[in-house]
């Protein structure tokens, strides 16, 4: 990567678009990679996205569209993948050619179901791009502030400080707040694993907990991350920072949060089928419980918190005595 490098987004949905918007303040000619032909030709002729935060407003003069993802990785050196991550396989089927001398950077905060791989473990282990052309971008941010300009911050994680700064320089703008890392594998699973806890405390939400409750199981739950992180690649990084406790905390507590809204809907008693049809956004936390639970089966490491929410969500578990028994759990 070097600061004369191309960029594009692969990706439609909000998360897509307010990235969309953040980097057309400082690049240019960015490249956008958008599937569907109706959301591309609207895009074009309104200057915004007729299905994701539509009250952004895209300056067609500085972003480039196509529905040719082969286009794009032709024309592009960073390739910025924001595709969930349970339709990423096969959107990347689609693709020709080698990527092995692209930049990616994981804007996903999923994990790929079936391998239970991190979306940089993949573009590695399938793609054989090394983990030096790899980079994670992760909050607290969500889409619907990035669109009120509310001010927000991500943290750019690359195993190069430089990378990370290059691409930290690309995101800031006046209500984007950057902040760099080189703890690639901690930030993005503390993104994937967040995603789970917030639906727990959507779980509890739907129950009728009430926010005394919420402060021990996020407490509870960072305790868990850093189990986590510490039993399956251990590091000198501090979890107390913005990129895990804070995403964390926005996750949790959020209005806008996608997986706490899945978890209240369980909670509330919609099943999980009923609540993937009634939601409009893909909630990672889902995926993540499943892939998080067979990972742990190699480690054993003590997760309570995660435990429940997958035999919630996978083992058809009655969410009340489930979470009742939990609460036992919890300090």
């Amino acid at each position: 990567m070097s600061p004369t490098s191309r960029y594009a987004v692969l990706g439609s949905g909000s998360w897509a678009t307010a990235i969309v918007k953040i980097l057309s303040y400082s690049i240019d000619s960015l490249g956008w990679y958008v599937r569907s032909e109706d959301a591309l030709r609207h895009i074009e002729q309104f200057g915004h996205n007729p299905k994701y935060l539509s009250s952004i407003n895209i300056d067609t003069k500085k972003v480039w569209l196509t529905n040719d993802i082969n286009r794009i990785i032709e024309e592009a050196d960073v390739l910025i993948v924001v595709i969930p991550s349970a339709f990423l396989v096969d959107s990347l089927k689609q693709i020709t050619g080698s990527i092995k001398n692209k930049f990616i950077v994981s804007a996903v905060k999923g994990i790929v179901p079936d391998c239970n791989l991190t979306i940089a473990e993949y573009f590695n282990q399938h793609y054989g791009i090394p983990f030096d052309n790899i980079g994670v971008v992760t909050g607290p941010c969500h889409a619907e502030e990035v669109a009120l300009e509310r001010l927000s911050y991500l943290t750019l994680a690359c195993k190069s400080r430089d990378n990370a700064q290059m691409l930290a320089d690309k995101f800031e703008c006046q209500f984007i707040k950057t902040t760099t890392t080189t703890d690639i594998y901690g930030v993005e699973y503390a993104a994937v694993l967040k995603n789970i806890y917030a639906i727990a405390s959507g779980i509890c939400h739907g129950l009728g907990y009430g926010d005394n409750f919420q402060a021990v199981l996020v407490s509870n739950a960072q305790r868990e991350i850093k189990r986590f992180l510490d039993g399956t690649y251990p590091s000198k990084r501090k979890v107390d920072t913005s990129a895990y406790l804070g995403d964390l905390l926005v996750t949790c507590y959020s209005n806008f949060s996608r997986n706490r809204t899945f978890g209240s809907m369980i909670g509330k008693g919609y099943t999980v089928k009923a609540t993937m049809a009634e939601m409009n956004m893909v909630a990672e936390g889902y995926y993540a419980s499943s892939c998080i639970y067979a990972i742990n089966d190699k480690y054993h490491i003590n997760m309570p918190i995660a435990d429940a929410v997958y035999s919630i969500l996978y083992q058809e578990a009655n969410p009340r005595p489930t979470i009742k028994r939990l609460v036992d759990q919890l300090k």
